[in-house]
This record gives structure tokens, sequence and C-alpha cells, in this order.
């Protein structure tokens, strides 16, 4: 379980190093993040210890939307005055992310029934 807990904290380190060094507009757990799949692709799987942390972590996942669901409540009046922006901006990327989607996997199917 350390391993595990290790491997996490090292690729969230390595991204927070960089995001200092060289990408500071991108957030550095994006960043480890996008490391840490890397890694695990190239190495094509998880190990175990990785995998029990994963697994511990999804268990508390919900514990996360309280800190969110604060601030909703917090800036409900701004979210009021500002409703029909916010429902616009959220049906119109529901619409565009559906879209982009259906199109990439246009693409993937067709390009693999040529090979």
């Amino acid at each position: 379980m350390i391993s595990g807990l290790v491997q996490i904290l090292l690729f969230q380190s390595l991204g927070e190093l960089i995001s200092k060094l060289l990408l500071p507009t991108l957030p550095g757990p994006v960043i480890g993040l996008v490391l840490l799949v890397l890694w695990l692709v190239l190495r094509k799987g998880v190990n175990a210890e990785l995998a029990m942390v994963a697994d511990g972590f999804s268990q508390y996942l919900g514990l996360l939307f309280v800190p969110a669901a604060v601030g909703v409540v917090l800036f409900l009046p701004q979210l009021k005055a500002n409703a029909l922006a916010i429902i616009s901006a959220l049906v119109g990327s529901v619409i565009l992310t559906i879209a982009s989607s259906a199109i990439v996997a246009r693409a993937l199917s067709k390009r693999d029934s040529h090979e």
C-alpha cells in the first residue's frame, strides 16, 4: 500500500514541478495525472499496490463533492442571477461534447474498417 501511495505522490510532485517550471497555466495535479496514465500505458497495466490505493480512494470519492456543494449554496444568489448564461453554457458544452465524440468515433471506426 505504501508503494502505491508513493507512486501517486511521486507523479503529483512531478506534475507540480513541471507546472511551476515549464507550464504555469496547467495545474500540477493534472500534469501528474497525465504522467501517471502515460506511465501505466507504457507498463501495460496497474500493479497491485497502486490498484489497492486507487480502490481505497474511490470508496471516499463522494466526499470530494461536499466542498463543491457548499460553494453552490454559498453562491446561490449569483447562480440565480446568471442562470440563463450558466444553463446555456452547460447545454452548449454537452451538445459540443456529444457531437465531437460522435465525429471522433466515426473517424476511428472508418479507420479500423479500412485496416
